[in-house]
C-alpha cells in the first residue's frame, strides 16, 4: 500500500465524519446514515493501515476518530441494577461454568497435592523439625492453641474483612497474572496447598486432624472452590497466549480477559460469604457438625448456582463476555 496515496484519496471521508461528529444541533436523517457510512468506512480504513502499513500518527488520529463514531452511533449507556442482575443470574454463572473444565481438575489435583504434602509432614520428624522447634509445634497443635485460636484472635467482623481481603487478593492474582503463561498461577496454588498441607501434617502428628478439618471445613470448602476458579481461569488465560484458537491472539485475549474481569467481580462475592462464615461460624459455639454443615450447604448451594444457573445460561449462548454492544469495535480482518 501507498500510504501516501492512501490518504489523499480518503482524507475527505476522514475530514467530513469529523465535521458531523462536531456537529453541536441533531443530524438530520441523512447527515446520521451517512455518519454511520463514514465510521464504518473509516473502520476499514484504519484496519488495512494497521495491517499493510502501520503508522502511528496516523493511526492514533483514525482510532480516536472511530471511536468517538462509535460512542456517537451506539450512544452511552449507564449501568442499572438490572445489569448486575444479570451479570450474577447469567453472565458470572455460564463464565464459571464453562471454565469448569480447567477449575475442575485444578481443584482435584490441588487437594491431592495437599493431601500428599500432608502426609509426607506428618509422617517425616524430619521435615517438621525443619518447620519450628519442639515446643512451638506443640504450641501450634495443643488444645487452645494457635491453630484452634487463630479464628478468634481477633473480633469476627474485622476478622472476616481481613480474610476476604486477602482471598480476593489471592484471586484476583491468579486471573491477571494468569496471561503470564499460568506460572505464576501454578506458584499461587502450590503455596496455597503448602500452607493447608502444613496444617493437616501437623495436627495429624499430634492426634488432632478431626478438629483441623472441623475448623477448615466450614469456610475452606467454598473459600478454596473460589481459589480453584480463580486459578482455572488463569491457567485457561495462560493458554489462549499460545494457543488462541481460530481466533486471533488479540481478539481471543480480549474476550477471555474481559470474562475474567468478571469472574473477579463474581468470586469477590463469594468469596466475602466464605469470609463471613470463617469469621463468624467458625470460632462460634456451634458443635463441630453444625459448622461443618454450614460450610457443605454453602459448597453445594455455589455448585447448584454454577451447574444449574451458569449450565442454563451457557447453553442459551451466554459467555460470560460484556454484551456485544458495549465491546470495542471489532475492525475487519482479512480472511
Amino acid at each position: 500500500m501507498d500510504l501516501d496515496v492512501f490518504v489523499t484519496r480518503h482524507r475527505a471521508e476522514w475530514d467530513r465524519l469529523d465535521a458531523l461528529l462536531q456537529r453541536r444541533r441533531r443530524l438530520t436523517g441523512a447527515e446520521a446514515d451517512e455518519l454511520v457510512a463514514l465510521y464504518q468506512r473509516t473502520a476499514t480504513h484504519l484496519s488495512l493501515i494497521q495491517s499493510s502499513a502501520p503508522d502511528p500518527q496516523l493511526t492514533g488520529r483514525l482510532s480516536q476518530l472511530v471511536a468517538r463514531a462509535r460512542s456517537a452511533v451506539t450512544g452511552t449507556r449507564r449501568a442499572s441494577w438490572r445489569d448486575a442482575t444479570r451479570f450474577f443470574t447469567h453472565g458470572f454463572p455460564a463464565a464459571v461454568y464453562k471454565s469448569r473444565h480447567w477449575w475442575v481438575p485444578t481443584a482435584l489435583l490441588s487437594t491431592v497435592v495437599a493431601a500428599l504434602l500432608g502426609w509426607w509432614i506428618g509422617t517425616t520428624p524430619e521435615v517438621q523439625s525443619s518447620i519450628a522447634a519442639p515446643s512451638e509445634l506443640r504450641e501450634l497443635t495443643r488444645p487452645g492453641g494457635q491453630y484452634e485460636t487463630y479464628y478468634s484472635s481477633h473480633p469476627a467482623a474485622s476478622f472476616a474483612a481481613q480474610v476476604w481481603t486477602n482471598n480476593a487478593q489471592a484471586a484476583a492474582l491468579c486471573l491477571v497474572l494468569g496471561v503470564f503463561l499460568g506460572l505464576p498461577v501454578l506458584w499461587i496454588l502450590f503455596q496455597n496447598m503448602l500452607n493447608l498441607g502444613v496444617g493437616i501434617g501437623l495436627m495429624s502428628s499430634a492426634g488432632r486432624l478431626d478438629t483441623f478439618l472441623g475448623l477448615v471445613l466450614p469456610h475452606g470448602l467454598l473459600e478454596l472452590t473460589a481459589v480453584f476458579v480463580a486459578a482455572g481461569t488463569g491457567l485457561r488465560l495462560g493458554w489462549t497466549v499460545i494457543d488462541p484458537g481460530p481466533r486471533t491472539r488479540r481478539t481471543a485475549l480480549a474476550e477471555e480477559g474481559r470474562a475474567a474481569v468478571g469472574m473477579a467481580i463474581g468470586l469477590a462475592l463469594i468469596l466475602f460469604i466464605s469470609g463471613a462464615i470463617e469469621g463468624f461460624v467458625t470460632p462460634s459455639g456451634l458443635p463441630t457438625w453444625a459448622r461443618i454443615t454450614i460450610g457443605v450447604v454453602a459448597e453445594l448451594a455455589f455448585l447448584a448456582y454454577v451447574y444449574v444457573v451458569g449450565g442454563r445460561a451457557a447453553r442459551a449462548g451466554e459467555t460470560g463476555d460484556v454484551a456485544e454492544a458495549e465491546r470495542g469495535a471489532t475492525l475487519p480482518t482479512a480472511a
